[in-house]
């Protein structure tokens, strides 16, 4: 399971500047007004030695009436709860306050690394000044500037060792994981034990039912497969207790341990705005995603239903133009036998490695017939590729100018790639490199 790093703080302090910083990009809201960041955001960060999630949380004020602030504080103490390592991030500018204090003392009783982080600490004189937050009685201060990167690479170097490394599992590589996803009362549960021919997971009309995500082993025509069902995920607008904001943080680790996605869409609802927010979740952690329409049974339908919901799913989810997508009624069993052999089809592209021979055949082919753009007057040379991973398939293409490649070109390697090796159920990975020609 990928490591987590929670970044909490007083509101204004820099978190989500931070946040940006690691990520690499501006995920995160940063204003200058207190609480911009109500919710906790949640990235997958690579560009170091081991990935981690990183969740970015609305500002904790240990001692407010204020029922925003409160709710704030709730989100931070469960990213404190949940991560492996605390990032506490406290304002230079402004000095040791008394939340400070109090935050520090909560995070002493926490038994895992906490990083007490000054930020806004641009030079020198900013850094002297900083002494003041050792009465916090803490062993080592981080002065940073996340706005200008100044000390986070210092940071990040005492960070990454105190990582927990995953290890492999017995069996993990026969072994089919998938999550069962979506928005509550859309049936997961009652897909999962249809799935598993019995009651294993609690299946209650009642949204919300399912709070933590429930392991199932389940064999199938002779291949072993784990179950994933996890708590519905809420609208950020309608997350208000405790228990209900965990759901979130479990289902997001529910997929990180996954390794095909089935998003489940609840036909009488359509597609909804948090159906492609979910959606969006599986395909940026790299999963294979198969779309199951459940409750198809209860629809008046004609011969057009299923290509107009076809069609709908398609337009939303423009993203996932190679899921597949089943119709389905878990209630009475309407074509749940097809779930499963889609997921054992759907896995052998996710896992599927391509010969370099094959592969530069395809994109010798695929230049030939559009090249790629000029730049800086000169046109930019695809010199060969080779695949690097798998799960989701991965290659490493060297080019003259990486940096040259536009996105559109991309996906259109991508769909050459797609159509030449049978990936119809898989995210597939371009990785851009300069390299002299070989």
């Amino acid at each position: 399971m990928t490591p987590i790093i929670a970044i909490v703080g007083r509101p204004n302090v820099g978190k989500s500047t931070l946040f940006n910083r690691l990520v690499g990009r501006r995920k995160a809201i940063v204003d200058d007004q207190p609480g911009v960041t109500r919710d906790r955001n949640y990235a997958t960060v690579k560009q170091y030695d081991i990935p981690f999630t990183l969740i970015d949380t609305g500002g904790f004020e240990p001692v407010t009436d204020d029922r925003l602030l409160q709710q704030m504080r709730e989100q931070s103490q469960l990213a404190m709860e949940e991560a492996d390592i605390i990032l506490f991030v406290m304002d230079g500018r402004q000095g040791l306050t008394e939340a400070d204090k109090i935050v520090a003392a909560m995070l002493r009783r926490v038994e895992k690394p906490v990083f007490y982080v000054v930020n806004k600490v641009d030079g020198g004189k900013q850094e002297l000044d900083t002494s003041d937050f050792y009465r916090l009685g803490i062993g080592e201060l981080w002065p940073i500037s996340a706005e200008h990167g100044r000390g986070v690479d210092d940071l990040m170097d005492g960070v990454m060792p105190l990582l927990p490394q995953r290890e492999a599992e017995p069996g993990e590589e026969s072994l089919t994981r998938i999550a069962v996803v979506g928005r509550p009362n859309v049936g997961k549960s009652s897909l999962v034990n249809r799935l598993l021919g019995f009651e294993r997971v609690v299946a209650n009309p009642m949204p919300g039912t399912t709070r933590d995500s429930v392991d199932t082993l389940l064999t199938w025509h002779k291949k072993p497969f784990l179950l994933i069902d996890t708590a519905g995920i809420r609208r950020k607008g309608r997350i208000s207790l405790n228990i209900e904001t965990y759901s979130v943080v479990d289902a997001l680790r529910s997929l990180d341990r996954a390794d095909v996605a089935l998003i489940v869409l609840n036909a009488e609802d359509g597609v909804t705005e948090q159906d492609t927010k979910i959606a969006g979740y599986a395909y940026e952690a790299g999963r294979a995603c198969i779309f199951v329409v459940n409750k198809w049974d209860t629809l008046e339908k004609d011969n057009s239903s299923v290509g107009k919901f076809v069609d709908q799913i398609r337009t939303d989810f423009k993203y996932l133009p190679f899921a597949p997508i089943l119709f389905i009624s878990a209630k009475t069993g309407q074509r749940i036998s097809s779930v499963l052999s889609e997921v054992n089809k759907v896995m052998g592209q996710y896992a599927r490695r391509v010969g370099t021979g094959e592969l530069n055949r395809v994109i010798a082919a695929a230049v030939d017939a559009h090249q790629p753009p000029v730049v800086m007057g000169r046109r930019l040379k695809i010199y060969y590729g080779t695949q690097v991973s798998v799960k989701p398939p991965t290659f490493a293409l060297f080019v003259s100018k990486p940096e040259g490649i536009h996105f559109s070109y991309e996906r259109y390697l991508t769909n050459k790639i797609r159509e030449a090796f049978g990936f119809n159920g898989t995210p597939l990975r371009l990785l851009f490199r300069g390299k002299e020609k070989k």
